[in-house]
């Protein structure tokens, strides 16, 4: 089975580096699958769900905020603001989030703070599912 080096990199931390089967990531048309000998490319990365396979291991998932990746050589750069595994996630926490982002969206505010709370219960949503599936 051909594999290719993977660096997961979050803004506060290493997340995963190593060999890698199999990687997808959440793009702007849908979700993006990367292979070994993976032709070199740049993207964007939206947030939702991360999937990597380490050689002999299960599909492991990740909750990845916006971010980009960078293919090249059989290599693969992955920069995200934030990456948490399943169990990581707080689930009480993020459906606090959640609420509380919906709440905000309901009041009448200035666009920036709108947009704020958007991305804010984006993110708890996406960490919700992660935290479901794994």
């Amino acid at each position: 089975m051909d594999t290719f080096l993977v660096h997961i990199l979050a803004a506060d931390r290493s997340f995963y580096e190593g060999p890698c089967v199999s990687l997808t990531i959440p793009a702007s048309d849908g979700e993006m699958g990367i292979l070994a000998h993976h032709s070199s490319m740049i993207a964007a990365i939206l947030p939702g769900v991360l999937r990597y396979q380490i050689p002999g291991q299960p599909v492991q998932l990740a909750a990845v905020s916006a971010g980009m990746v960078k293919v090249e050589k059989n290599e693969v750069l992955v920069l995200v603001d934030s990456a948490e595994r399943p169990e990581e996630i707080d689930a009480l926490r993020a459906k606090r989030e959640a609420d509380e982002a919906r709440e905000a969206l309901l009041q009448r505010r200035s666009r920036q703070e709108h947009q704020l709370a958007q991305a804010t219960l984006a993110r708890a949503m996406n960490r919700l599912r992660v935290k479901a599936r794994g």
